[in-house]
């Protein structure tokens, strides 16, 4: 059932929110789920996220209703809520790290009562000549969660059961865990691509946010050596690269101190391409892990010269999430996240396109602060 309504106010902006409703009160074991839920809805690219009053979405055969308890924001969402991204879903609810509860099933694979993950990736075709060549992460039908299909940032969410994942339960805190659902499986997919361990040792990252601050993590314990590059003049987001293990960290407009192996860039600035080109060796591969991207300037041939590579990094795979899931509790992965409540999501949109953030931030059905 709704509970009655509550102001919220902002100190930092003054702003006044028309009586927001409080979360919906729930409980798994009665498993009553209610008609309506609050939801930040996007009606049209390039303005504020709504809060609004929707229905609860009811699943379909081999879907699942999940009570979310914790949605990180993405960069990519910020892509969507600023028409950065084509054709999104409208009206959307974005969000694509998403942990909650199941609810609701008709499932042998999960129950209810149990954590569950959802994902960028929320259904493919299975038929598509990418599909049939195991790489549905390029399928040409896809699902989207938080884009071409409503995502996490509400109280309930509908995700399709083969596209959902066990949460380990090293990660008994719902808000750490949502960043592992994007930022960390882009991150590893991204090193995959950039290569082994045993051939990638010297590892630059640009751009050191959420993504980045899960890749390190994982790089070090695979026994890699990182670089950090960050905004220039950001010293604080320099310390926290090097509070976290990086041996040198910059600005992006600096060369590291010796020549990379290879380079992963999440800023979405095209001119870090030909600036990471000019930091890897010889046969060094710039792997480029963002949705989107700004433009490339034209470079002189002999940065790439010398059989120096550049990629691209698309969505992700299934299979990613089984193996990070698996690997991010054994080599003791922790997200850093600051928590803001999920009526606050223009906020820490906000505050992520302003880079102000170390680490990830995450909506919570409460605000709770940094953590």
């Amino acid at each position: 059932m709704l509970s009655t309504t509550e102001t919220i106010t902002h100190p930092e902006t003054n702003r006044l929110d028309d009586v927001l409703p409080r979360p919906t009160v729930f409980n798994v074991a009665t498993a009553e789920i209610p008609s309506s839920m609050l939801a930040m809805v996007l009606t049209k690219p390039l303005t504020p996220l709504q809060p609004q009053q929707v229905g609860v979405p009811r699943p379909k055969s081999g879907e699942l209703l999940v009570k979310v308890e914790a949605c990180a924001v993405c960069r990519t969402d910020l892509h969507v809520v600023d028409g950065e991204l084509p054709d999104p879903k409208l009206p959307l609810i974005p969000g694509h790290e998403i942990v909650g509860i199941v609810c609701q099933c008709d499932s042998d694979r999960f129950k209810i009562g149990e954590r569950v993950g959802i994902a960028w990736l929320g259904w493919t075709c299975g038929h598509c000549r990418f599909c049939v060549a195991d790489k549905e992460n390029l399928c040409e039908n896809a699902v989207f969660t938080g884009y071409t299909r409503d995502g996490g940032y509400a109280e309930f969410v509908v995700a399709d059961e083969q596209f959902c994942f066990r949460i380990p339960n090293y990660y008994g805190d719902p808000a750490t865990a949502a960043p592992l659902l994007c930022a960390g499986l882009i991150g590893y997919r991204s090193l995959m691509t950039a290569g082994t361990a045993d051939r990638i040792r010297k590892l630059g990252i640009y751009g050191f946010g959420a993504a980045a601050h899960l890749l390190a993590q994982v790089a070090i314990y695979q026994g890699r050596t990182i670089f950090a590059f960050t905004r220039p003049g950001d010293n604080r987001g320099q310390e926290f690269a090097r509070q976290l293990g990086a041996i040198w960290a910059g600005g992006s407009d600096q060369l590291p101190p010796e020549p990379l192996d290879a380079a992963i860039i999440f800023a979405p600035a095209g001119p870090l391409v030909p600036q990471a080109l000019q930091a890897v060796d010889k046969g060094g591969r710039v792997v480029c892990g963002g949705i989107h991207m700004s433009d490339i300037p034209s470079f002189p041939y002999a940065w790439l010269w010398g059989e120096r590579t550049v990629c691209s990094v698309a969505n992700l795979a299934r299979r990613d999430a089984v193996e990070f899931l698996q690997l991010a509790p054994a080599a003791g992965i922790r997200p850093t996240v600051t928590r803001f409540a999920l009526a606050e999501a223009n906020e820490a949109l906000d505050a992520v396109r302003k880079g102000k953030l170390e680490g990830a931030a995450v909506l919570t059905q409460s605000n709770i602060g940094a953590g």
